[in-house]
């Protein structure tokens, strides 16, 4: 069937759901790096990051199984009924003194909510034209974000007076709006559906990376933030546990960061995102982010401690969240139905949580070699910038061979 696109009400209803879901993350994230530190201590961070790929791997599957079955729409809709009832199982072995409960929600915590993410996104670059992107992708993650900034500030109040595994029944109960409005999104605007002639990748879509190297790009591009996002983030945890080891503080402490965080994203979304995307190339704006991000490893290393590890994560994941997301979406709007709805979830998936587990496992090596790693994460950081741009200029080549008018 056509799909005739509303971009109005598109964008409305589907950064309402994902204001939904990233506040109901936001109670699992600060949660669950608190219950895992609890129960395993900092220094096993690293181990369970490495295992996030195979608990992303392991829901890429399912839901690769479920969209062939069942197509975009319940595949959306069932996926978000299950994460809630993933969520609300871990909160129940937590609450029975099961410690490997911890460590599954924060596996399951890092394939939940990109999942979801994603196939919101899926949705919008099935029905936004390169024009209505442009104009709407800020604006979007602008008003997502408004749950993340009030679902921090609720962890920030609540953590201490209700007790950090409780806040995980906020997370469950918020599932069900987002999968509602994504419900109406999709019964008004019209599920996206694949010409014969384009369906040629089943399960995870690898084979649709063999024609396409802007796909590998984009691909590597999402390894190489990640990669830096472990180093800033491991920095980040570890001088939060030595600054503030009581677990329902260091909740409340970490609840009030990520609300400023998504605030400081939401004003980049709203106001830098759409002017870069008017006034610069996709790629133009793509290359001004990693340049940001190596003046902030400078400052890490000329001035360690929480306050400077703070910035330098809260820097990064507002960009990531804002100026990053925006740009890199409009690069999908031309592709088939199944870069759309598998190459995609792939990418942004399983990269991003492959990037950061990937990276943890590097780390566990290195450790148990003897080697103290966490005074060389900024410079090591600041290598993966220089990969950043490498890559950007990849992606601004290649969309000049194709003569894309975006690039």
């Amino acid at each position: 069937m056509s799909v005739r696109p509303k971009p109005w009400f598109a964008a409305a209803t589907v950064s309402s759901s994902a204001a939904f879901t990233l506040g109901g993350y936001e109670f699992v994230r600060s949660a669950s790096n608190t219950l895992f530190k609890a129960n395993y201590g900092t220094a096993n961070l690293p181990v369970v990051m490495a295992l996030v790929p195979l608990s992303v791997l392991a829901v890429l599957a399912g839901y690769n199984w479920l969209l062939s079955k069942v197509g975009p729409r319940r595949t959306l809709w069932w996926t978000s009924v299950l994460s809630g009832a993933v969520i609300f199982l871990c909160w129940w072995g937590i609450r029975l003194g099961w410690a490997p409960a911890s460590a599954l929600l924060y596996l399951f915590r890092e394939a939940y909510v990109v999942l979801l993410i994603e196939q919101y996104w899926s949705f919008l670059n099935s029905t936004l034209a390169v024009a209505d992107a442009k104009k709407y992708n800020g604006p979007i993650t602008g008003w997502a974000s408004m749950g993340a900034i009030l679902g921090g500030y609720l962890v920030h109040l609540w953590s201490v007076p209700l007790g950090t595994n409780n806040l995980l029944l906020f997370a469950v109960g918020l599932v069900f709006p987002g999968a509602l409005l994504s419900e109406w999104a999709y019964r008004r605007c019209g599920e996206p559906e694949p010409k014969e002639a384009s369906v040629k990748s089943r399960h995870l879509g690898l084979d649709l990376f063999k024609s396409s190297p802007l796909l590998v790009l984009l691909m590597l591009l999402i390894l190489v933030t990640q990669v830096y996002s472990t180093f800033v983030g491991l920095n980040f945890q570890g001088a939060l546990q030595e600054a503030i080891p009581d677990a329902d503080l260091q909740t409340a402490y970490s609840g009030k960061f990520f609300s400023l965080l998504n605030a400081v994203a939401a004003f980049l979304q709203f106001v830098l995102a759409p002017i870069l995307l008017h006034r610069l190339s996709v790629s133009a704006a793509h290359l001004i982010i990693p340049f940001i991000h190596m003046l902030c490893c400078a400052a890490l290393l000329l001035s360690p401690g929480l306050e400077t590890a703070a910035i330098v994560y809260l820097t990064f994941k507002a960009f990531d969240y804002s100026v990053f997301r925006a740009v890199k979406e409009v690069l999908y709007i031309p592709f088939s139905f199944d870069v759309r709805y598998r190459a995609k979830e792939l990418i942004d998936v399983f990269g991003y949580r492959f990037g950061k587990g990937g990276t943890s496992l590097g780390i566990l090596a290195l450790q148990r070699a003897g080697l103290v790693f966490e005074k060389l994460y900024a410079p090591f950081a600041f290598a993966a910038t220089l990969l950043w741009v490498g890559i950007v200029l990849g992606i601004r080549r290649d969309l000049k061979r194709q003569n894309a008018g975006i690039y």
